[in-house]
C-alpha cells in the first residue's frame, strides 16, 4: 500500500511507500494515483505490474554489484545514470536523509 498526500481540493501532490503523518493510505491500483502516476487509465493492471517488475528488475541489478558480479561501470553509461537517478528517487520516496548530498567535489 501507498501512502499520499492531497491538496486541500484532495488531488494527490506526492506518492510515498511510508505513511508519515500527514499521508492518508491509497490502492496500488487506484485510477487516481494511476494517473497521478502518469499511466494511461485504460491500462492500470498492467502499469502496476510493470512499475512492479521494473522495481524487481532494480534490486537485480543491485544484488549483481553488491555481490561483484558486474561493476556498475560495466554496464552502458545511459543505464549508469538511470539507475543512479532513480535510486535517488527511491530515497527520497523512502525519506532518507542524505546530509552530505551528491557533491563529490566536498572531498
Amino acid at each position: 500500500m501507498l501512502h499520499v498526500v492531497r491538496d486541500p481540493n484532495g488531488f494527490i501532490l506526492s506518492v510515498s511507500n511510508e505513511p508519515r503523518s500527514e499521508t492518508v493510505p491509497i490502492e496500488n491500483g487506484d485510477p487516481e494515483l494511476l494517473t497521478f502516476l502518469g499511466h494511461p487509465a485504460g491500462e492500470p493492471a498492467r502499469a502496476m505490474n510493470d512499475i512492479d517488475f521494473v522495481r524487481v528488475i532494480e534490486d537485480v541489478i543491485d544484488t549483481l554489484i553488491t555481490t561483484h558480479v558486474i561493476r556498475l561501470t560495466d554496464l552502458p553509461t545511459a543505464a549508469q545514470h538511470k539507475l543512479i537517478m532513480r535510486k535517488g528517487l527511491r530515497n527520497q520516496l523512502h525519506g532518507s536523509l542524505d546530509l552530505l548530498g551528491n557533491d563529490d567535489s566536498i572531498f
